[in-house]
């Protein structure tokens, strides 16, 4: 008796934890864990500082690849855009990477024979399947920097290269899907598909635990685009309540900025948390906000996975009203939205939320109710309809007669 066996599926990605639940994002993990439903899962990442080379986390089998002599090797620990800003010797790791990431898709390639490859951001990972990997299906999701960063001609005529060979291109919002459009990526080719969360994980995290008053909560990295310095800035200046607190979770190249920014007043840096102490932080806030705003780069959010899972926490939210954001959140409906960069804005909707219990409660239940839109369980099962769409097409092909 013939088994029959799964599609195989190999996930390109940057951004990746070392271990689960160290605080890095880990989206990219837990979207592979979904399509591992229908997929056998394999991920190509690049190595970074505590983590094995190879293993398996749950139903995901992992391999990272080597590309830089290990005291220095850290570009890929956290974000790569924000690493280079952090520190320009880390430009001295990005040709290696890229060598060593498309020599490690085409060994991969060999060994496992995936039917179909999603490759996270355009560059480098898209561009690497589309080097090393060229004639095997492959699904692109953009996630907000790859498409409103690095717009230079010579990426941009890279990035559509990348994407007008791509079976498929899945993005986080509807501004992105008009870009693409923009590029002349037809409208059939393109996908609306955030990243999505765990409800269950979620709610779990969040028992027994009862908000602070007072308690305003962000969560991110310590860098341009998560506006932070803005937060601070409508904090001493322009709101009014007392007896609040600031928890700054997440580090970053910004962090001695910030905190000499916010000498004197209430605000606490924890650094880099663990997930699941991120969403214990949740759970006891008051607000959450995300004041994030448009860096000089042209980077941006897309659709930031910690909005997510404060909605799915019940959170009150304001954040700032930006592509992504705002199709998540409906400004008085489930969360407040203000102008980015607007101090007094973000100062006057903090005193609003801080001051009115009753708002609070009824943001909050809203985003909780939203959230349940982009539950991983959901998000996962778009995710695999379109790879075995893309994965289809290329078998109908190789079967249909030559002429």
């Amino acid at each position: 008796m013939t088994t029959a066996t799964r599609p195989r599926l190999l996930v390109l990605a940057s951004t990746f934890p070392a271990n689960p639940g160290d605080g890095v994002p880990a989206f990219v993990l837990d979207l592979a864990a979904a399509e591992a439903v229908g997929f056998d899962v394999t991920v190509l990442t690049p190595q970074v500082p505590g983590a094995a080379l190879t293993e398996r986390i749950g139903d995901v089998d992992v391999v990272r690849f080597r590309y830089f002599p290990k005291r220095w090797e850290d570009l890929a620990d956290g974000a790569i855009l924000d690493n280079l800003k952090a520190r320009k010797s880390r430009w001295l790791q990005v040709l290696p990477l890229m060598v060593s990431q498309y020599f490690a898709v085409r060994r991969i390639v060999r060994e496992r024979h995936p039917d179909a490859i999603h490759a996270h951001w355009v560059i480098p990972q898209g561009m690497a399947a589309f080097a090393g990997a060229h004639g095997v299906p492959t699904l692109v999701t953009t996630h907000g920097g790859d498409i409103y960063a690095l717009n230079n001609p010579i990426f941009l005529a890279i990035k559509r290269r990348v994407l007008g060979w791509a079976g498929a291109v899945a993005t986080v919002n509807k501004d992105m899907i008009a870009k693409l459009e923009s590029w002349g990526l037809p409208a059939d080719k393109l996908h609306l598909l955030p990243m999505g969360v765990s409800l269950t994980e979620v709610a779990e995290a969040g028992k027994a635990i009862t908000s602070e008053p007072g308690r305003i909560l962000v969560v991110g990295r310590l860098v341009e685009k998560k506006g932070f310095g803005v937060l601070l800035e409508a904090l001493r200046e322009h709101v009014t309540a007392t007896g609040w607190r600031l928890t700054i979770v997440g580090d970053g190249p910004l962090r001695d900025e910030l905190e000499s920014q916010a000498a004197g007043l209430d605000v606490t840096f924890t650094g880099q948390l663990g997930r699941e102490d991120v969403l214990h932080e949740m759970a006891r806030t008051s607000v959450l906000a995300l004041p994030s705003v448009s860096a000089a780069s042209g980077d941006q959010e897309g659709l930031p996975v910690v909005l997510l899972e404060a909605a799915a926490m019940g959170c009150a939210i304001i954040a700032s009203d930006l592509p992504g954001i705002n199709e998540a959140l409906t400004d008085g409906v489930n969360g407040v939205l203000v102008e980015q960069g607007d101090a007094v804005a973000l100062g006057a909707a903090i005193d609003r939320l801080l001051s009115d219990d009753a708002v609070r409660t009824r943001l909050g239940a809203a985003a909780e109710t939203r959230a349940i839109d982009y539950s991983i369980e959901s998000i996962g099962a778009g995710y695999r309809a379109v790879i075995s769409a893309i994965t289809q097409t290329r078998s109908t092909a190789e079967e249909s007669p030559r002429a």
